[in-house]
């Protein structure tokens, strides 16, 4: 029997979601694992967040009792999760990626592609955004803002601090992940022989072949 053809754009489409693999050093390896840690510590805030929706939702069609309260302790956690969680995602390298083009280049080019967007695109975005954001959270900090509802959460300034944070440990994983651009297109620093950090991989430079 012949083999069924898939439709062309379907199957013949590169993996958009392949990952960039990049030699790690000892520094990059260091600051990977900080995120990593603390990525893993706040993605128990999600469990958390469907507890508190399943009680609100209960609370509301099953008691006929809804509280403003609940309602905003579910958005404070999601947001925390996920802002915490970009630096998460850009350490596994598990952010959405829709370059075509970007999967049918070398290694090296994909490196050089990868160290321009972060040195010349990420970082500066970043920064100014993280300095940006500090005069934001420390004005809800200094008023002890709390929600305007009048059973609403107090505190808001406590939110609006994981704006700045998160923002500060996308920084600590773009100059990890500049590292390790710098490492496979210059050898400086000097990538490490085996990474530690993916079990049974190793950190050397994928061919180009």
């Amino acid at each position: 029997m012949a083999e069924k053809e898939h439709p062309v754009g379907v199957s013949h489409l590169p993996d958009v979601a392949h990952h960039v693999r990049l030699p790690t050093t000892r520094t990059s390896l260091f600051l990977d694992r900080i995120l990593d840690w603390v990525g893993t510590v706040f993605s128990w805030l999600w469990i958390a967040v469907m507890v508190v929706i399943l009680v609100s939702v209960i609370s509301r069609y099953v008691f006929g009792q809804g509280s403003i309260m609940m309602e905003e302790i579910t958005w404070h956690l999601y947001g925390a999760a996920w802002l915490v969680g970009l630096s998460y995602a850009l350490v596994h390298d598990d952010h959405v990626r829709v370059d075509v083009l970007h999967e049918l280049f070398t290694s090296r080019t994909k490196a050089k592609v990868e160290l321009f967007g972060i040195l010349f695109l990420l970082l500066p975005f970043l920064v100014i955004f993280f300095w940006d954001s500090i005069p934001y959270f420390w004005q809800a900090l200094e008023l002890n803002e709390s929600s305007q509802a009048p059973d609403g959460l107090p505190a808001r300034w406590v939110l609006k601090f994981f704006l700045p944070f998160s923002l500060f440990l996308l920084i600590v994983g773009a100059i990890a992940r500049l590292l390790k651009c710098t490492a496979q297109l210059f050898g400086r620093p000097a990538p490490l022989r085996n990474d530690p950090f993916v079990k049974g991989a190793s950190s050397n430079p994928p061919s180009d072949q």
